[in-house]
Formats: C-alpha cells, sequence, structure tokens
C-alpha cells in the first residue's frame, strides 16, 4: 500500500473489480443521460445480467463504502464539460460508422481528441483528456442519437486503455477520480 498525490491510502483492486466498477459507472452514466434506469442502459450496452452484476457488486463486501456509481459519473459529466471544443464534425463520423456497424470509431476518435487537447494543454494530461473528451463525446451522441450512444463501447474503451486504466489506478481507483 503507498499513498497517492492527495495523502489517501493506495490500494490496487483487481482488474476484475477494476473493469465491473467501469461497467458500473458507464451504466450510470448512460442511465442518467438516456432518461432510463440503469438496467435498460446495461441491456443496451452489454447483456441482461450486467445491471444484476453491478448490483451486486456494489453490495458485496469487495465494493468500497466510498464507491458510487452516479457521484463518479457525475464527476466524469464535470470533466467533460472543461471540453468546449466543437464535437458537431468528429460526432457525425462516429454516427456515420457506428450506422455500419463500426463502433471502433468512437474510440479512434476520442484518443484523437485527447492527444490534440492534451498537447496544447499538457499540465491537463492525456489521461485526463480522454476522459473527459469520452464523456463529453458520449453526452453529445446521447443527445443527437441516443440509439448510436448505446452502441458504443467505453467500458472496454477505458478498460483497454493502460494509460488511461493505470492513470486510475495509481490514484486508488474510480473513487479518487476528482476534476
Amino acid at each position: 500500500m503507498s499513498n497517492n498525490p492527495r495523502g489517501r491510502p493506495v490500494t490496487m483492486k483487481s482488474s476484475r473489480t477494476f473493469e465491473a466498477q467501469t461497467e458500473c459507472i458507464v451504466g450510470a452514466l448512460l442511465a442518467d443521460l438516456l432518461g432510463g434506469d440503469e438496467s435498460t442502459a446495461f441491456r443496451s450496452l452489454e447483456t441482461d445480467s450486467s445491471a444484476e452484476a453491478c448490483a451486486e457488486f456494489q453490495m458485496s463486501a469487495e465494493a468500497s463504502s466510498t464507491f458510487d456509481p452516479a457521484i463518479i459519473a457525475s464527476r466524469l459529466r464535470r470533466l467533460g464539460d472543461l471540453y468546449n471544443e466543437d464535437l458537431e464534425q468528429p460526432a457525425q463520423r462516429v454516427i456515420a460508422e457506428v450506422t455500419k456497424g463500426k463502433v471502433e470509431e468512437f474510440g479512434a476518435t476520442v484518443d484523437s481528441l485527447s492527444r490534440s487537447w492534451s498537447s496544447l494543454n499538457p499540465e491537463l494530461g492525456y489521461e485526463r483528456a480522454f476522459l473527459a473528451v469520452s464523456v463529453k463525446l458520449l453526452v453529445y451522441l446521447a443527445r443527437k442519437v441516443p440509439a448510436v450512444a448505446t452502441q458504443l463501447r467505453l467500458v472496454e474503451l477505458i478498460n483497454g486503455n493502460r494509460e488511461v486504466r493505470g492513470y486510475i489506478e495509481t490514484r486508488g481507483g474510480w473513487e479518487n477520480i476528482e476534476n
């Protein structure tokens, strides 16, 4: 166990825990954006058992008392609000590709916009830029074309990005993600 920059103890969670937490957070974010309950958002995103797994995860002893997906999703939305660039053109590309079944365009767009934005704002860092852009683009797409937003694989995008995942884990997990 070590301390993160804020002096709080850092405990490395298992990858299963990180992945389950990410799924719960994205589910809470989508439920908020799409106006449905979490189970509806999860069914659209993954499988029927995902919402149940999230509820079980939250109630398990493994989940920390500070882990609240809705609060963390809200923090991510505030982080996304920092990104003020025009998303119309990138969103149109994502929509066009997703309607063709090419959901990977969302990840490529997020990565490209994140790298550009973080190079212009080095103090922000790529990892925070990635989280901000991915959430901001998801919010934008959910408002424009909700059906497209439910097809995006934000859980896999975050879990699969070693830099972003490492950034979150070195801070002690999702509970310690601040604006």
